[in-house]
């Protein structure tokens, strides 16, 4: 009788993540200050600033909620270092905000302003990426209020930080202008496959002074 068929083993096949991460198995809690209690009949989320009508938009919870409702599955990456991968993000696309509400022409950047004064800017071509989403579900569920209910910013291509929690509104900016963390030491653009993690890393032209 022949010898049995030898067989290689293969490993599971790992995804490819930026340099200095590590796969998160589950999802950690980071944050910092209190959870905020979300009040529904106060709520309301604000696109002001440099608008191209020059006027305020709002929209209360439930017109939000309304808005037009699209998936992307996508990956993210704290700048602690864990990367959690092939999440599916639920909620209203950045570029539906920016259709909806239209900026002048001379913006060149947002703020993304969350409770308790928390923000983060970005290019406005970040923002109005096809995967930058106004989450309020991850795989099929509601985010719960430690992650960010009712609503919280993905931008995949960036550093988690650069999606707030509990967001409440975006400023259009003609101007760069640091947010909360950028203000603290961190990188003011946050690519992780370059990884941007700290203002001192930072190139001419990457942000306004400190």
């Amino acid at each position: 009788m022949g010898q049995p068929e030898s067989r290689e083993r293969r490993e599971p096949e790992q995804p490819e993540l930026p340099p200095g991460q590590r796969l998160q198995r589950g999802w950690p809690v980071t944050h910092y200050g209190p959870v905020p209690k979300f009040r529904p009949e106060r709520w309301e989320f604000r696109v002001f600033g440099a608008t191209a009508d020059g006027d305020k938009h709002c929209w209360n919870h439930g017109e939000f909620s309304a808005l037009p409702f699209s998936t992307v599955v996508a990956d993210l990456h704290c700048v602690t270092k864990f990367s959690m991968v092939g999440a599916e993000w639920g909620g209203v696309p950045a570029r539906t905000v920016v259709e909806l509400a239209p900026p002048a022409p001379d913006v060149t950047h947002v703020m993304v302003w969350a409770e308790y004064g928390f923000s983060a800017n970005l290019r406005l071509d970040d923002f109005v990426g096809d995967r930058t989403i106004f989450a309020t579900h991850k795989d099929g569920e509601l985010l719960t209020a430690e992650h960010g209910f009712p609503v919280r910013l993905v931008v995949p291509h960036l550093y988690a930080w650069k999606g707030p929690k509990w967001v409440r509104g975006v400023e259009y900016m003609t101007a760069d202008r640091r947010g909360f963390w950028e203000e603290r030491g961190y990188h003011n653009v946050g690519d992780p496959w370059a990884e941007q993690r700290y203002s001192y890393q930072e190139e001419p032209g990457d942000g306004p002074e400190l």
